[in-house]
């Protein structure tokens, strides 16, 4: 996996979901709740050593997650 800046990252998942930084906020608090409560990640990041938040980033900048895959379960 390549280090990349957060901005970066960033950047590319408001591309992914139309640059609409209210349904980031959503998606991401959404799925770290799933990460949360144990869900495994998509991508190759271990949660004990990255921040929860990271790993939603990344996952939504990889097109991995977005609004209409994304299934909470409360």
């Amino acid at each position: 996996m390549k280090k990349e800046r957060t901005e970066s990252l960033v950047a590319q998942a408001l591309k992914n979901i139309g640059n609409d930084r209210y349904k980031l906020d959503n998606l991401v608090f959404a799925r770290v709740k799933q990460l949360n409560a144990g869900a495994k990640t998509l991508v190759n990041m271990d949660p004990k050593r990255h921040k929860l938040v990271d790993i939603a980033i990344r996952e939504i900048a990889e097109g991995k997650i977005d609004i209409d895959r994304i299934d909470e379960r409360n």
